[in-house]
């Protein structure tokens, strides 16, 4: 809820509150209330880990709910999986979260999909076929995203001109996309964090670099467009839902967050919430109210309806649902473009 990404955490909370303030407002969980223990990482893998051990030896937890970024989700859940507490992420994408092991489930899609979305996306949609991608070398998120973006955009016969890399909390990017321009691209994928992307497009920019400016759902926060100003506008990204969906389920999401919060939902507010209703329908169908019963019961969760899309859990632990394709055309708004499904 600090740090580089403190948005995701802050906005992911939010939604974890509101979800399990409406569970117990709702009778909880076969009438037990459930208390939820908050802790901030400050967005450090080594933090991830000391509070994990302190939720499940001191704090006795039965599920943990977290983290958002795959990196710290890695890290943490090898305490988790140690442990045999069940761990389930609201949004880390990387494919090594849930291969930790067998308590670890996560409620959204995974960067193989995601990656290959954003590259049909720049071929099928936006008829581009020569790009350049800029990646996190120091992000597990960041390096599996740009690989499966890859893969899939040569697939469909497109071209990679130039990959080259950063490293989170840079602040100057200059000589990679002076690079970067020489080559010409189309399109520029840069599957990071909003706090580095925003600064990237503006030096993109500010060199003439013309190309459009492709990412993930690391790009979903209000600071995007803080940092970014203009230059991040006209740019796309894969997220996990859009506040713009007419779904009743979606509506009613938006009206009570912005009732509570007086803000519209990012992508990770809505993953936090799922991950939270998710949790409770599992601990309710759970046969025994311990963490193995309800590491079993989130295991059989299929087709439970959540704000994101329907989600059911695959053999892998992993969600299989769609992700949409958002457009950035304003402070602090993105604006839907498609839904394509796995």
């Amino acid at each position: 809820m600090t740090g580089s990404e403190s948005t995701f955490g802050v906005s992911t909370h939010k939604g974890i509150s509101m979800a399990i303030d409406e569970i117990n407002k709702a009778g909880g969980i076969n009438g037990k209330k459930i208390s939820l223990k908050s802790y901030d990482d400050q967005g450090q893998a080594a933090e991830a880990v000391t509070i994990v051990t302190k939720l499940i030896t001191q704090d006795k937890v039965s599920l943990i709910l977290g983290e958002v970024a795959s990196s710290r989700s890695i890290a943490a859940g090898t305490v988790a999986q140690q442990y045999k507490i069940p761990m389930l992420s609201p949004s880390s994408t990387n494919p090594k979260v849930t291969q930790v092991g067998d308590q670890i489930f996560r409620v959204c899609f995974i960067d193989p999909f995601q990656g290959a979305v954003m590259a049909r996306f720049a071929i099928n949609n936006l008829k581009l076929k020569k790009a350049a991608v800029f990646r996190d070398i120091k992000a597990d998120y960041s390096m599996g995203l740009a690989n499966f973006f890859v893969e899939e955009y040569k697939k469909m016969g497109g071209e990679v001109v130039a990959d080259v890399s950063y490293s989170g909390g840079d602040m100057d990017f200059k000589s990679q996309l002076t690079s970067i321009k020489s080559k010409n691209p189309d399109v520029l994928f840069v599957p990071g964090y909003y706090t580095e992307v925003g600064l990237v497009a503006r030096q993109a920019r500010e060199l003439g670099l013309k190309a459009v400016l492709l990412g993930g759902d690391g790009w979903d926060s209000e600071k995007l467009t803080e940092i970014g100003g203009d230059a991040i506008l006209g740019g796309y990204f894969s997220n996990h839902y859009s506040h713009e969906d007419q779904s009743p389920v979606v509506q009613n999401f938006v009206a009570q967050f912005k009732a509570r919060y007086g803000e519209v939902p990012s992508g990770l507010a809505a993953q936090g919430y799922d991950a939270a209703m998710v949790a409770a329908d599992a601990m309710k169908r759970a046969k025994e109210m311990t963490p193995r019963g309800f590491r079993d019961a989130l295991a059989e969760t299929k087709n439970f309806q959540g704000v994101t899309g329907m989600i059911t859990i695959n053999e892998q632990r992993n969600a299989v649902k769609p992700a949409v394709v958002l457009k950035v055309v304003g402070p602090q708004k993105f604006s839907y473009v498609t839904t394509i499904n796995p």
